[in-house]
This record gives C-alpha cells, structure tokens and sequence, in this order.
C-alpha cells in the first residue's frame, strides 16, 4: 500500500504564514502506518542521515550509506510529492565517495541540500571525515542535477578548531533568512558519540555559502537541563517558520537517543517545547526505530509537514517517516 500524501490533514485554520507555529505541532508527528523504513539496507549496513528536498513536485532524498566499519557514502533517490514512499534509487549511487587525499578521504556523510536564492544553485553542506583529522563540514554544489556534485573547496568551511569541536565541527542544517544561511551544527568535544556533544550556530552569506562565521558565543545550546538530553545534544535540524527558527535535536540521556524541540530567535536564547521529548522510540520491540531517533528534518508538503528521521534498532540505524495526523 502506497503512502498518498493527498491522505494527509490540512493545517488548523490558523494562519502559519503570520503566526508562529505551535508547540503542539512539533509533537504530533506519528509514524506512518504502512511503508517504514522508507530506506533501509540489510544489516549490519545503515541507511541513515537522510534529508530531503523538493524541486518542481519531485522528492529528493540524499541519504547515507554505512558501509562495513566506519566507511559513509552518499546516496541519491526520488519520489513524486504525491507518495513519498515510491522511492527511486539513482543508478549512479553513490554519487559521492570520500576524497583521496583532502579532509574527508575516510568518509562523507550528513548531506543537508538548499537551493541558494543568490544565484539559484543547488549546495549542500555535509560531514567530512579524515583518516587522521576529526570530522568537519565540507561544502558541495550542483547546477541542478541532484545527483551530480561537486566540492567546492578541498578544505572545509567548518573547520574543528575550538575546544567543544576538538573531534568535530560536523552534521549540518541549515535555514535562509534574507541574504543569510543559517547553521546550525554539532560540536564534538570528545570522540565518543554519546557524550561531550552540543549545539553550535555559524552564519554565511548567499553570495558565499563557503565564507562560513561561526557564532563567538558557541556553543549556544547544550541541552533542556532536563534528564533525557542532559548527557548530549547532536544532530540539530533547523526549520524557519514565520516568527521563530524552530530546531528539532537528538537528546542523550546516557542510554537512548530522543528527538525534541526548541525554538529561537536569535540563536542565544532557546524556548523548550513543553511536550519535550517530541519524538521517542517505539514502543514494538519489533520496530525498526525501537532503540532510539534521531536526525528530525521537517519539510512542508502542500499545507502541511511531514519529518524524515533516523531510527535505531540493535546498532543499525535506518531512515523512517512521520507524518501529522489527525487523532
């Protein structure tokens, strides 16, 4: 059974153009009934990390291979709007390999792609990992083929050279407002994924999307204070609404990944979402995502939202659906 996005609820008659989203939207996401995960690979391989972006109707999925070990790939897909679920693999995948010699020769991963309204090219931050350097963000462009990129430097734009990014600068989002592109990503203070993570903020130009600034007083969110984020924070993904910057994150509480919500609108000061978490692991131990969620990326289809998100079971994380829906 295909997952139609003509099934899904309209927005409340509130004007989301001019109001500020609600809190309660950001925790009513629910898993879609039929077609989870939407991208999987058989383990031990993970398929993960996905974002999506749409152009003219079509669903581009940019999505990550886990190879055996530590070796990412990244990989392209398609759906048309009206099912999400109808997904087409490239035949070119992956349509991007680790480096040979630069700063991400050991892995590529965490694609974020955004259309650049300054000179309408496609450009995609993402995570770069080097056999012997942390990981860092990397920037990539395309004229429009979503399936072919290129670096754009050999260097990253978000380079680790602070002490809360001493093993990483890494998982990029990203939100335009105006002529600035918003960042926002995860500082590594120590090699472990499940501690030592926070919240970072970086701006740049759309003239330049490589002339990254990162915000003096990062690391700018380190969690709610409450128990189920207090050990980490990663994996930050913005979304503009129409007064705030709303951010969906991983929290850690020592033993399993969360998704919850805060919103912002300076990147100094964050508003909790009271329903915090927002996003929790299933409850059917059966579940693809039972053990943990992460990698909460919101997009808009038609008059509503729909979220991409990681879901773990055992070790293996693989790429799952929610959707807003009516109770």
């Amino acid at each position: 059974m295909a997952f139609e996005t003509a099934n899904l609820p309209h927005r409340t008659a509130r004007n989301f153009k001019k109001d500020a989203i609600p809190f309660e939207v950001f925790a009513s996401f629910k898993r879609i009934e039929v077609g989870n995960p939407i991208i999987s690979l058989p383990p031990p391989l993970w398929a993960a990390a996905t974002h999506a972006i749409i152009v003219n109707e079509t669903v581009h999925y940019i999505w990550c291979k886990r190879d055996h070990g530590i070796r990412w790939l990244i990989m392209h897909a398609t759906a048309p709007m009206s099912d999400l679920t109808d997904i087409t693999q490239d035949a070119r995948n992956p349509i991007l390999e680790p480096s040979a010699d630069d700063f991400d020769n050991a892995s590529v991963e965490y694609p974020f792609p955004f259309l650049n309204p300054a000179d309408n090219k496609f450009y995609m931050y993402y995570r770069g990992k080097g056999e012997t350097t942390p990981e860092q963000t990397g920037l990539l462009v395309s004229d429009g083929d979503l399936g072919v990129w290129r670096r754009v430097q050999r260097t990253p734009v978000i380079p680790a050279d602070t002490d809360h990014e001493r093993h990483g600068s890494t998982h990029p989002s990203v939100a335009i407002e105006g002529d600035t592109i918003h960042i926002v990503y995860t500082g590594k203070a120590t090699r472990s994924f499940g501690e030592g993570l926070t919240m970072c903020h970086a701006t740049a130009p759309t003239s330049d999307p490589a002339l990254v600034t990162k915000n003096p007083t990062n690391p700018v969110f380190t969690g709610s204070g409450e128990a189920w984020d207090s050990k980490s924070v990663r994996e930050t993904e913005l979304f503009k609404g129409p007064q705030y910057f709303h951010i969906l994150y991983g929290g850690f509480d020592g033993e399993i990944w969360r998704i919850g919500h805060v919103r912002t609108r300076d990147f100094q000061t964050f508003e909790p979402n009271p329903d915090n978490p927002v996003f929790t692991p299933s409850d059917d131990p059966d579940a693809f995502d039972c053990d943990g969620v992460l990698t909460g990326q919101i997009f808009e289809i038609g008059d509503t939202y729909v979220m991409l998100y990681a879901g773990k079971k055992g070790q293996e994380w693989q790429t799952g659906l929610a959707t807003i829906q009516e109770n």
